[in-house]
């Protein structure tokens, strides 16, 4: 079993830096790079999932600054199941490996948050 671990506490450690920012570090851009990195997870997700054919995937509304933690924690979770569901073989095949997934999606998490708390 995939341990996708990792992600959901870099995660939840980047959500949490979020709920707790002031309201002036969220506009100076940190809500931006949180709902930025909620996006791209939250495609990530739809596509291990499975999209119909020649279906974009859904994009994340906007919810304003004071959601954007609660935001980033839904799509890695949404990650989390769609990575756990591909590694025990329930998602749709993919050329790259859940774990390949995983290592690049806590990149990703990891990056953006040393971007939106500079």
């Amino acid at each position: 079993m995939l341990d996708t671990s990792p992600l959901s506490a870099a995660v939840e450690r980047f959500a949490d830096r979020l709920r707790a920012a002031p309201q002036s570090r969220l506009q100076r851009g940190a809500a931006a790079e949180g709902l930025a990195l909620a996006r791209e997870l939250s495609q990530r997700a739809q596509r291990l999932e499975g999209l119909p054919e020649g279906a974009a995937p859904r994009v994340m509304p906007n919810a304003g600054v004071f959601a954007v933690g609660d935001q980033l924690a839904v799509a890695g979770l949404d990650l989390v199941e769609a990575l756990r569901a591909a590694d025990a073989g329930g998602g749709p095949d993919t050329a790259t490996a859940p774990s390949e997934v995983l290592d690049e999606a806590v990149r990703l998490v990891e990056q953006a948050e040393i971007r939106a708390m500079r």
